[in-house]
């Protein structure tokens, strides 16, 4: 596998983290016991059956509690955290080893950043929704997140550079949309 797909793949699998933690080791580990992903001999543990099984228990379970008003709240607390470690861990997988140095530290700025951006915009949109429903909406945002984190996970294997400039362009347009509102919130003073 080349750099830059083995880059694209790492970073699209760490964002996909930031939606759902356990969706993309799910998706990597049912690839890998289905032949579909070969391992690093580092990560050949995550393609046996009982990986599978304690990822999907794991997603299972992760899924559910976010379908919970205020539950998912709690979830959000300790998922943030989660969310960037698993996917600095995502991002070192399938980053080139060259240097274990400059491996891990591209991976907890690429990987790490890319699943602390997702999951703090979810918390957001949560919190906003949380405020104008009362919890009862946050199902619509469960959904997406689970959809967004599946697609995204299933993209980074199958055509990861399309998956990664996708990324970058929803990323690019949610940054142009808060700065409209923060714009909106906080004018600019003319000087006399």
């Amino acid at each position: 596998m080349n750099t830059l797909l083995s880059l694209a793949i790492g970073i699209t699998l760490s964002a996909a983290c930031g939606f759902r933690i356990f969706i993309p080791p799910l998706v990597i580990s049912a690839a890998a016991v289905f032949g579909h992903l070969p391992l690093s001999p580092d990560w050949q543990w995550a393609g046996t059956t009982p990986a599978l099984i304690a990822f999907a228990t794991a997603t299972f379970f992760e899924v559910a509690g976010y379908y919970i008003p205020w539950v998912d709240h709690i979830l959000d607390i300790f998922s943030t955290p989660g969310a960037m470690a698993v996917g600095t861990m995502m991002a070192a997988a399938f980053f080139p080893d060259s240097d274990p140095l400059w491996q891990w530290a591209g991976a907890a700025i690429a990987g790490g950043g890319s699943a602390g951006i997702i999951q703090v915009l979810m918390n957001m949109t949560r919190l906003s929704s949380t405020a104008l429903t009362g919890g009862f909406g946050n199902g619509v945002i469960s959904t997406l997140e689970l959809v967004g984190a599946v697609i995204l996970s299933i993209m980074a294997l199958f055509v990861p550079l399309l998956a990664l400039a996708l990324l970058a362009m929803g990323l690019i347009f949610v940054g142009y949309k808060g700065l409209q509102k923060w714009s909106e919130i906080r004018p600019v003073e003319k000087p006399n």
